[in-house]
């Protein structure tokens, strides 16, 4: 009975290690391994997260940068504008509908500058508000309602990443300002002196040159994080590995340890049929 009762454990042990892969299921199995198992799912969780973290930051630079690039082509837009208000054949009438264009180029520029990614402002800082607003009594046109502050995110164990410029950075720089060149422009056109449209132009496209400038974050903070996921690939098939090493089975050596146990199980009834009631034996079938 007691041979029965080994073979029976041994041949539900095998069975349950081929329905799972693993040659520790429980504890018992082996307290060592199971407590370095444990360690080893923690890792490959916290693995996880970080390429979370990375694929989320991955999509917040493309649209960042997308975003910009958006605003390069609208100020190009301006400075053409801003190039023909420069001609001084132009009559009034005329440099108030290119006074109109660069206004649409400003509403154009302020609704790029309020983009969001999963429900966050990228340009507000940390602030979680529309970072633009329309306002005609500032000097630049516009109300900024975000911070100057930035935002970090975890991308390894030892490893956090800037994740975004403040579009007071961006947009309102003290060396150029999109936003206060366009505002100039607009006036400059509106007041018809040409002098003054021109000057202005000139601050637009220095305002092109500076958000280039800004973009350059994003490129090298996308190529980290390139970086950064493969690292986090590598570490994660590492983990794997070492868990199949810790608890994972061997398939062919189990299914040769269900089959005999099985055989042993077919032994062991067969000696216990001399020695035992037949009725005692059906019942143990």
């Amino acid at each position: 009975m007691n041979d029965l009762w080994t073979v029976q454990q041994q041949e539900q042990t095998a069975t349950e290690q081929l329905a799972t892969g693993l040659r520790v299921n429980e504890p018992s199995d082996d307290p060592a391994d199971f407590a370095a198992d444990i360690e080893n799912e923690a890792a490959q969780s916290q693995t996880d997260q970080y390429l979370q973290n990375t694929s989320s930051l991955e999509g917040q630079f493309q649209t960042a940068d997308s975003t910009l690039s958006s605003v390069v082509t609208v100020l190009n837009q301006a400075i053409s504008v801003g190039t023909e208000g420069g001609n001084s054949d132009l009559s009034a009438s005329d440099l108030q509908a290119l006074a109109q264009q660069v206004q649409g180029i400003q509403s154009q520029v302020v609704g790029l500058a309020n983009t969001s990614y999963e429900g966050v402002y990228i340009f507000a800082g940390t602030a979680n508000t529309q970072p633009f607003t329309l306002d005609s009594a500032q000097p630049s046109g516009v109300q900024y309602n975000g911070n100057g502050e930035v935002n970090t995110a975890q991308i390894a164990a030892d490893r956090t990443l800037q994740s975004n410029l403040p579009g007071s950075q961006i947009f309102m720089g003290a060396s150029a300002s999109v936003m206060g060149s366009l505002q100039q422009l607009m006036t400059a056109l509106q007041s018809g002196n040409t002098a003054n449209i021109s000057t202005a132009t000139t601050q637009v496209s220095d305002a092109l040159n500076y958000v280039d400038q800004q973009r350059v974050f994003y490129g090298n903070a996308t190529d980290e994080l390139n970086s950064n996921q493969s690292f986090l690939q590598q570490e994660q098939v590492s983990l794997q590995t070492e868990q199949n090493n810790l608890v994972g089975v061997d398939a062919a050596q189990a299914a040769t340890n269900l089959s005999q146990a099985e055989t042993a199980y077919n032994a062991a009834l067969a000696a216990i049929a001399k020695v035992v009631p037949e009725n005692l034996l059906n019942y143990l079938q």
